[in-house]
């Protein structure tokens, strides 16, 4: 990606696993890209553990994925962040949004939804799309629950959000992106695709979305590398990123490993992890050899 300025060291560069599984390939392939290219342009490397879901990500997978990446030979800068210790950065960012009256408290659950969705319409990670249950709710119904203290997630109200990001002069959302040969081009970004997407979770006070926006915001970021699988999600970002008043980093979505068949590497299909195949016998050589070769 020649577009790195070696000069400017400014960028900034995270690595963010989800340890609820073992590092595999697809993992050192992120890793490795996001260190190289820090070393290249003189910028930073920071690693950020996403352990929101505290139940599914325990503390020694996320202290196995930093010992795999010290394997690696990886070099990153100190504190590395937990997200499970900063739920009240992503309380604020969703304050935010709410006082802008973007948030409504959703009740349904997934059978529920899948129920009453429309037959066909699925939002870019293949789940129905939200088909408005809550949207609109009278206070009424909505107290009820509350006081039976039932859980309930809170929902972007997308056609507000885009006309609050239109109001402060964003008619049409784009984010910034380079591609494998370093060329920068301008993607226009469609939010909309998510429906009314989740921001906070019924069981922790935020979701993949908002925090990841504030961790890339209060960290620094320029440069957000990561996989193709993730292209999508960049459109609720860009939104995001405007509603907060959040910087907007440069976007690389690299090409993702797959197995024979054509599946993408993945912790839940148990994949042979970085540390059996170091068990094996393999290098660190033998790692960054294999995933530029596949």
């Amino acid at each position: 990606m020649d577009d790195v300025d070696a000069t400017d060291d400014r960028h900034a560069f995270r690595f963010a696993p989800s340890p609820n599984g073992a590092l595999h390939l697809g993992h050192a392939l992120s890793a490795l890209q996001n260190d190289a290219l820090a070393r290249k342009s003189g910028g930073r490397l920071l690693v950020r553990i996403e352990d929101i879901d505290t139940m599914r990500c325990p503390r020694h997978l996320a202290i196995a994925a930093l010992g795999d990446l010290a394997w690696l030979g990886l070099a990153w800068e100190e504190p590395v962040r937990y997200q499970s210790e900063h739920f009240a950065d992503y309380r604020a960012a969703a304050a935010k949004l709410d006082a802008m009256d973007l948030l409504y408290p959703c009740f349904a659950s997934r059978t529920e939804i899948a129920a009453a969705a429309r037959p066909g319409e699925f939002d870019p990670d293949g789940a129905p799309l939200y088909p408005g249950i809550w949207l609109n709710a009278s206070a009424a119904p909505i107290e009820e629950r509350l006081a039976r203290g039932e859980p309930f997630a809170l929902r972007l109200d997308m056609a507000k959000a885009l006309a609050a990001a239109q109001a402060r002069g964003s008619a049409r959302l784009t984010f910034t992106s380079m591609n494998e040969q370093g060329h920068i081009q301008i993607t226009e970004a469609l939010p909309q695709r998510w429906g009314d997407v989740v921001l906070v979770r019924k069981d922790t006070p935020t979701s993949y979305h908002l925090s990841v926006v504030t961790d890339d915001a209060l960290q620094g970021i320029t440069h957000v590398v990561r996989g193709l699988d993730l292209l999508a999600a960049t459109d609720l970002h860009r939104l995001l990123q405007v509603l907060l008043d959040l910087p907007e980093p440069v976007y690389h979505h690299h090409r993702l490993l797959t197995d024979e068949s054509g599946r993408k590497l993945a912790k839940s299909a148990a994949d042979t992890s970085l540390a059996e195949l170091r068990a094996q016998g393999w290098t660190p050589a033998d790692i960054r050899r294999k995933v530029e070769m596949v």
